[in-house]
């Protein structure tokens, strides 16, 4: 495939539950048939879908994966992997309405589960023996079963594209019956270089088998990356996300539809600031090859196509100083270590960091004084015992306290604006919003506030109306 000036562009499972937005406003829109292409659309699993067939994401109630991975479950996830078939099939009724369309994408996708269930069965059966143990291959049968999910959905896409007339190709990246396991690079040069862009549309699996294991490093990010990878090794002109909500300036179903405004401008350190309170426009690991090769990324809203969206670039800075989001994370767990031996040692942060990493604990932010290091953590009650048990083990000299919390933070690629931390807290003390700890760094693109987690909704809803609404930005806080 020779160097283009396509896009590649990645529909979240939201959108993707909604084959007509997808069509008319994404594949379509008002383009004439010689413009459909020179697209390449990475496509995530229908919403839901990757909840059954890994655990679902918020509550973390058993799918297919978790009910394997679970020794004491012994045949419960075959039930489970049933119960996925007529859920998958049922799905495809709602998107086929021909009979010969339907039965297609139900035989594509019973193909892949009953295929995948043989696996696990004799995996079931092999490591009932000693010498095989089950834990190491969970990480492999984690991403077969992953995999499904954006197998059905792209398979679907391409399947309906192609009986309207469009010249769409079923890419699976997904490795289903491959026999050799490539880098992901190697993998997607060799996926592309057969395609023609300028005549074919390009439908591609989320999920990528590759060497590197994506759900090592990402998880359920891992759709991220394959798009991030796929706008490199193809020189992409822009990547584009299309999601079920606007890139804006708070979280529409806190502040409201109505209140809220598209960010239109911003740059990859803002989109890195977002990621770490957990709200990513996309992963910082998927986004450091689109900033590192220059190729912006555009953030649209699935059902507003005629917006423009968010462009984010790498060197762009608000021709004003000023706040662009209010943004935040409930339910983070402040870890605080007390020891007035601290003072004058070295070594006390990173005796924390290897206790933290020891149980795959990521910190958001951290404060520090001479005898106190609080870690601000995004985890589960569980995970944060066995943190504080093991902090004890390392500090039996020290106090360790934990607190559940909220941060709040406001951020914006300038915001060297006179008196906006007076401001902000004085918004917050109208409210009678107490502030446990501020953090503002130097480089002046965010500040945080570590609230009680009660006052989490309240606090973004006034620090929206302080800081963003009295500018009254209507089409977007910068035009893109």
């Amino acid at each position: 495939m020779t160097s283009q000036q396509h896009t590649v562009e990645k529909i979240g499972g939201t959108s993707m539950s909604n084959y007509e937005a997808v069509r008319d406003n994404i594949i379509f829109g008002e383009r004439s048939n010689d413009e459909l292409y020179q697209r390449i659309f990475v496509v995530s699993a229908y919403g839901g879908v990757t909840d059954e067939l890994l655990e679902h994401k918020k509550t973390g109630e058993p799918g297919v994966y978790a009910l394997f991975a679970d020794a004491d479950s012994d045949w419960a996830w075959g039930d489970d992997l049933t119960k996925l078939v007529k859920f998958l099939t049922d799905l495809n009724g709602k998107l086929f309405h021909d009979p010969m369309l339907k039965q297609q994408a139900d035989q594509f996708i019973m193909d892949r589960v009953e295929g995948v269930r043989g696996c696990l069965i004799d995996l079931q059966r092999l490591c009932s023996y000693g010498q095989f143990q089950l834990e190491e291959h969970l990480l492999t049968v984690r991403e077969m079963l992953a995999g499904i999910g954006e197998a059905h959905s792209a398979f679907n896409t391409s399947l309906k594209l192609q009986a309207e007339g469009v010249n769409a190709r079923f890419v699976d990246l997904t490795g289903w019956r491959d026999h050799d396991l490539l880098p992901l690079d190697e993998k997607l040069k060799q996926a592309f270089d057969a395609i023609d862009l300028s005549r074919e549309l390009p439908i591609v699996t989320g999920y990528a088998q590759c060497k590197e294991g994506l759900m090592r490093t990402f998880d359920r990010g891992y759709s991220e990356m394959t798009f991030s990878r796929i706008a490199v090794i193809t020189d992409a002109a822009e990547a584009v996300i299309h999601k079920e909500y606007h890139l804006s300036s708070a979280d529409p179903k806190i502040v409201g539809e109505d209140k809220v405004v598209p960010l239109g401008r911003t740059n990859y350190d803002v989109a890195d600031q977002l990621a770490n309170l957990g709200m990513e426009a996309i992963h910082p690991r998927a986004a450091k090859g689109l900033r590192q090769n220059d190729i912006p990324l555009r953030v649209k809203n699935t059902f507003e196509p005629e917006h423009t969206g968010t462009l984010i670039t790498r060197d762009y800075v608000s021709e004003k100083p000023q706040v662009e989001i209010v943004a935040g994370h409930k339910g983070v767990f402040a870890v605080e270590v007390f020891d007035q031996d601290m003072q004058g040692e070295p070594g006390y942060d990173r005796k924390i960091l290897e206790v933290l990493g020891r149980f795959k604990v990521r910190f958001i932010t951290k404060d520090t004084n001479a005898n106190t290091i609080t870690h601000y953590v995004d985890s589960t009650l569980k995970h944060v015992k066995r943190v504080v048990k093991a902090l004890k083990e390392v500090f039996p000299n020290g106090e360790i306290s934990t607190r559940k919390v909220s941060l709040v933070s406001v951020i914006g690629s300038d915001m060297q604006v006179k008196g906006i931390l007076a401001r902000t807290v004085q918004a917050l003390a109208d409210e009678e919003i107490s502030i446990l700890a501020i953090h503002q760094s130097l480089r002046q693109v965010d500040m945080q506030f570590v609230i009680e987690e009660s006052q989490y909704e309240s606090a973004i809803v006034k620090l929206h109306q302080t800081l963003i609404e009295p500018l009254n930005h209507e089409y977007a806080i910068v035009a893109a």
